[in-house]
């Protein structure tokens, strides 16, 4: 059976900026667009657009800064208000640079703990859905139920690469299919044994959905990718099954205490 094509659909949807029916809102916008959501298709979902359904959007002003949150704005020359969310949205900050904090957060190593002030208005920010992974698994359910369809859903994020200009997609949790390929164990084109080889399919569809849904005001919020050659399964997913310890992270460790002073 010849292979097939690898198809990704950009799905618009209203603009929103307070509570709303995230899945009732989906499956709408799919209508709207005239496209059809199929058994195995995988739908990316913004992290934004998922975090404002479920509330996640604070006024900076009316954020407590504390005595921590007031000495890390200062080291770092952040807004006070803002460098206090970062703290409480951290799992661990790792340091920083003029205005911005090296965070560690639901498996990912980003700056500012993924807080948003983009295309939301003047004075609010995005935080990152309180749950991620229980996000993504609603949405795949509520598919299921509104739609009749058996999908896998990726919540979708922007990140910076180390050492690289520009962001690319990256999964922040995944629902319906395993987010990573092992490849170890398994022969190369030339006999030999792969070693440490596992594949990021999660983060690979991502960073393909995101070349059409846009960073600025595109406003599409959701895009449907087909043919991704997942296996869909009712498996229950966290960040533990993704991430790596950061103390043990490669890029990290090799700037901290594997640093070479010769």
């Amino acid at each position: 059976m010849p292979a097939q094509h690898l198809t990704i659909i950009p799905v618009r949807a209203p603009v929103q900026q307070a509570p709303f029916d995230l899945y009732r809102t989906l499956a709408d916008a799919i209508a709207t667009s005239s496209e059809t959501l199929q058994d195995g298709d995988v739908m990316a979902v913004s992290s934004k657009y998922t975090a404002i359904s479920e509330g996640r959007v604070v006024k900076l002003a009316d954020v407590v800064v504390s005595e921590i949150g007031a000495a890390l704005a200062e080291r770092y020359h952040m807004i006070p208000q803002m460098a206090e969310l970062v703290l409480q949205e951290s799992d661990h900050v790792l340091g920083g640079i003029h205005g911005f904090m090296l965070t560690a957060q639901h498996g990912i190593v980003q700056p500012n703990a993924g807080l948003d002030r983009s295309n939301i208005p003047s004075g609010f920010v995005v935080l990152f859905p309180k749950e991620p992974y229980k996000s993504a698994a609603g949405i795949r359910k509520g598919m299921r139920d509104l739609l009749g369809v058996d999908v896998g859903v990726i919540v979708t994020d922007s990140w910076l690469m180390p050492g690289r200009l520009g962001t690319t997609g990256v999964a922040l949790a995944t629902a319906g299919f395993r987010p990573l390929q092992d490849e170890r164990g398994k022969a190369d084109l030339f006999g030999n044994l792969m070693q440490v080889t596992v594949r990021g399919v999660a983060d690979t569809i991502c960073a393909a959905a995101e070349l059409v849904m846009g960073e600025r005001d595109e406003a599409t919020p959701l895009a449907i990718v087909r043919n991704t050659g997942v296996k869909l399964e009712d498996v229950e997913l966290s960040a533990a099954d993704v991430a790596i310890d950061w103390r043990q992270d490669i890029y990290i460790e090799s700037l901290t205490s594997g640093k070479w002073n010769g």
